[in-house]
């Protein structure tokens, strides 16, 4: 069978005026001289909206199912456990933290990450404030029962494990966060010889990620195994808080903000704590070692004394003068064996505050009015009391001695507690589940021997910090008997407050700290930025009291 050659033989009218039902397909639409897609007019059929409505709903039910759904769960949970007096929510008046909640059940479904960990025992909700007997609730733990958690930078929603060198104290390990998991229903961090950035050993440091969590006031909980053997000198692990200003191993940020808890316009803030060599006790007081000078600090940075209109976190005072900031710390523990020759083979804690500005030659008001210590028999005043760059009340306690990796392997409970009312300010730390030692408010009260006003009990919003590791600052190391790996085991962390002064947030409307925090970011994230001023370039704010303000 075969054509012929001249298509109007073939029996169709094949004439390109003729219009047929396909030429929409093929016949392109010209218009001002071009080719076109369409012919300008756009319509929809029913059948097109139909289509389009039914994905939308789609949509919407599938953000209901995995998102909007959760989230309502969570709440009528939360409320329904609040209205039965378990008060367990446990945010502040922004929001923030309640926020915070409900993205991490959005970014991590599967896991157990609400404040208050699944884990915990209802016979842990509560606990009995050891200061005065009543009953505060359970605002936030982590009982580390899932096997296996890892804590690099975006796994976790609360906690990160750092990546860095403590230059600061000389530490002769780098924080790695491949030391540090959950094993057997607890944290662990773990010390090894092991080189790493040409450091011989890796340790970790543990941190409740500022800006995620922070807390001001309440009782600080934990459950800890401590590491290697009760007679065995130089490791160094610690648990211990610091305020949202400072970052631990971010030098930039801790210069002129770490270890001040002050809020007066005075010498207190100057740098070495004196205004032309004055007051003379500042100069005299301090050890042969500094010259007998009293203080090195920079002086405080975000002080009372800061001029209106300079970088400031705020806020202000009914006066219009600043709220003097900063970064204190507050030291749950700090672990040695052997502090004193005549006990060896004893392990000790200290369980300290730091300080800043310094009472003259660091003697603080250790009167029975405010040094309380529970049992004499297992505690003592400390002997170290500061230097340069820190004073601290300190108190040493003999530790629960079966409580270390090598010996039965138990777990010990420590804590503080921190009450900040102005007419009842404290802080009272637990050593093995026993009231250790109290200090009072007045204890760090004014000093007229340096000319400085009190340092208040810390307000700011506080973060969590966790670490395993060795320094010659800490004391001596018995490297010949050390065993490695060691590691610290915690059971869980947990935290309490007055259930009529719940205070959660690291950006409270008294001590705001997210705009500051966002202004210089990059002193809060590199950690080679070790100062300020030579460091990251940045300038100190004027200040009244030495530079006057225009």
């Amino acid at each position: 069978f075969s054509l012929g050659a001249d298509p109007r033989t073939w029996g169709s009218n094949v004439s390109p005026n003729v219009a047929e039902p396909d030429d929409e397909l093929h016949t392109p639409t010209v218009r001002n001289g071009k080719i076109v897609d369409d012919d300008g007019n756009i319509s929809f059929s029913s059948r097109g909206i139909a289509n389009l409505g039914c994905l939308f709903i789609l949509c919407i039910g599938i953000l209901m199912l995995f998102l909007g759904y959760p989230v309502m769960t969570y709440v009528r949970d939360q409320l329904n456990s609040s209205s039965s007096g378990s008060n367990l929510l446990g945010v502040n008046a922004t929001g923030q933290v309640f926020l915070s909640v409900m993205i991490s059940h959005f970014l991590y479904p599967n896991g157990n990450f609400g404040l208050i960990d699944r884990d915990t025992p209802e016979s842990a909700y509560t606990k009995t404030s050891y200061r005065d007997g009543s009953e505060w609730v359970l605002v936030f733990s982590d009982e580390f029962e899932q096997e296996g958690r890892t804590f690099y930078p975006g796994d976790d929603p609360y906690w990160e494990a750092v990546d860095l060198h403590y230059w600061s104290t000389n530490n002769l390990e780098w924080y790695d966060p491949a030391a540090i998991t959950t094993v057997g229903g607890a944290l662990n961090i773990t010390l090894s010889a092991k080189p790493t950035h040409g450091l011989d050993y890796r340790g970790g440091a543990f941190v409740l990620i500022p800006n995620k969590f922070c807390y001001t006031g309440g009782l600080f909980e934990v459950g800890v195994q401590l590491p290697g053997a009760a007679d065995v000198q130089g490791l160094w692990p610690a648990v211990w808080t610091m305020g949202n200003l400072g970052r631990a191993g971010y030098g930039a940020t801790l210069e002129g903000t770490w270890p001040y808890s002050y809020d007066a316009c005075d010498v207190g803030t100057a740098a070495n704590q004196t205004i032309d060599g004055k007051p003379t006790a500042a100069t005299t007081s301090g050890y042969e070692s500094s010259n007998y000078e009293l203080s090195y600090l920079p002086g405080q940075r975000l002080s009372r004394c800061t001029c209106d209109g300079e970088s400031h976190p705020g806020p202000k005072h009914s006066d219009g003068t600043y709220v003097g900031r900063a970064a204190p710390e507050i030291d749950m523990f700090e672990a040695q064996a052997c502090l004193f020759a005549v006990t060896d083979g004893i392990g000790y804690v200290s369980q300290s505050g730091q300080w800043a500005p310094f009472n003259e030659g660091y003697v603080w008001d250790n009167s029975s009015a405010n040094l309380v210590i529970a049992d004499s028999t297992v505690s003592t005043l400390n002997s170290y009391i500061g230097g340069d760059y820190q004073q601290s009340t300190s108190v040493v306690s003999e530790t629960a001695q079966a409580c270390y990796q090598y010996e039965e392997g138990c777990f010990s409970v420590y804590a503080f507690e921190v009450g900040y009312d102005a007419d009842d300010a404290y802080i009272s730390w637990v050593n093995n589940g026993t009231l250790a030692w109290t200090i009072n408010a007045a204890g760090v009260g004014a000093d007229t021997g340096v000319n400085i006003s009190a340092r208040p009990v810390p307000q700011e919003p506080m973060y969590l910090i966790a670490n395993l590791g060795m320094s010659y600052n800490f004391g001596s190391i018995d490297l010949d008997d050390m065993v490695f790996p060691v590691y610290m085991l915690i059971d869980y962390v947990r935290v309490y407050q007055d259930p009529s002064k719940i205070n959660l947030g690291c950006d409270p409307d008294d001590f705001p700290t997210a705009e500051y925090i966002s202004t210089y970011q990059e002193a809060y994230v590199n950690p080679n930025l070790t100062t300020w001023v030579d460091g990251y370039g940045q300038t100190i704010p004027k200040n009244s009291l030495v530079d006057g303000c225009d």
